[in-house]
């Protein structure tokens, strides 16, 4: 536990969150309108280049090779080589193993290094191993850390522990920004993913991020709603800004656009950035520069001019 937040502070607190429901049914009637909405013109490709540039190109895969991910860090660089006013993306996100190679070839250049920790993707090992992978990890050279909770403690009620252990994951982490990944697929609920979410930040996360990939359904704009509103609620009572990031299955550039339009709207214009907002979303790179070059050139081009993950 934290200075400053004692066993009593973390009961009231949590037992504020277990009360907690949310309207399911305005979650989904917002959702549906923001969906119905048309970005065009100007907008269209301020938002199209914005997107791209909050992508986190990832590569989590038992296959994983140095070569592989030296190419996704070039790719995360240049998406279109062709194209110098392309923006780079985000990040890249690598197994831990992985990030010496990716820090090479990412030299000094404003792509940030993410790394998976804290047994991803099903957080099952002791916290003593969780930790020192997270500062091992940290010290070959990540700027983040993508850790996964503890779903069985969540969802069995062993709250405090789950807190307890994202409070020591930020402090293994060091001067790395720490993203807690709650795999909003097996909490079951709306209304448990809001009280992870409350947990999460009040913990300590810098980013709070849907799913690890590996589960179904991984992020909805339904989830993201409900996961943008803690971060407002957060922030109008200290007035800290809190990052978020939808992961997985978002592939088409039209409905990134429209998480883009339910950001806007929810935490306003402060989040509109890769510091705070983020896409868990490799297969999303190449439709944002179909659509780019396609909105330039007035033709959708050939697939073949864009790199293959």
């Amino acid at each position: 536990m934290t200075a400053g937040r004692p066993p009593v502070w973390y009961e009231s607190e949590a037992r504020s969150w277990r009360s907690t429901k949310v309207d399911a049914v305005a979650v989904a009637a917002r959702c549906a309108r923001v969906r119905t909405r048309s970005i065009k013109n100007e907008s269209k490709d301020t938002l199209l280049r914005l997107a791209l540039s909050m992508v986190d190109l990832t590569t989590l895969e038992g296959m994983d090779s140095p070569d592989k991910v030296k190419a996704l860090v070039q790719k995360a660089k240049h998406p279109f080589p062709e194209r110098s006013d392309i923006p780079s993306c985000a990040a890249v996100c690598v197994y831990p193993n992985m990030v010496p190679f990716a820090r090479e070839a990412i030299g000094n250049s404003t792509v940030k290094l993410a790394a998976v920790a804290t047994a991803f993707p099903s957080g099952l090992s002791p916290l003593p191993l969780k930790l020192e992978e997270v500062r091992q990890t940290v010290a070959m050279g990540a700027d983040e850390i993508d850790m996964v909770i503890d779903r069985g403690a969540f969802l069995s009620g062993r709250w405090q522990q789950v807190f307890e252990e994202i409070v020591a994951t930020k402090e293994a982490c060091g001067p790395a920004h720490l993203k807690v990944i709650l795999e909003t697929g097996e909490l079951g609920t709306l209304d448990n993913i809001a009280a992870a979410s409350r947990l999460a930040i009040a913990a300590g996360a810098d980013f709070i991020k849907t799913s690890t990939g590996k589960v179904q359904p991984a992020a909805t704009m339904e989830v993201t709603l409900v996961m943008f509103e803690a971060i407002r609620e957060h922030y109008l009572a200290t007035g800290k800004r809190i990052g978020m990031k939808p992961a997985g299955g978002i592939r088409q550039s039209k409905p990134a656009l429209h998480y883009l339009v339910l950001l806007a709207e929810t935490l306003g214009s402060d989040w509109m950035n890769p510091d705070l907002f983020r896409f868990g979303a490799s297969a999303l790179v190449n439709d944002l520069l179909r659509q780019i070059v396609r909105r330039d050139e007035g033709n959708y081009p050939s697939p073949r001019r864009f790199s293959v993950d």
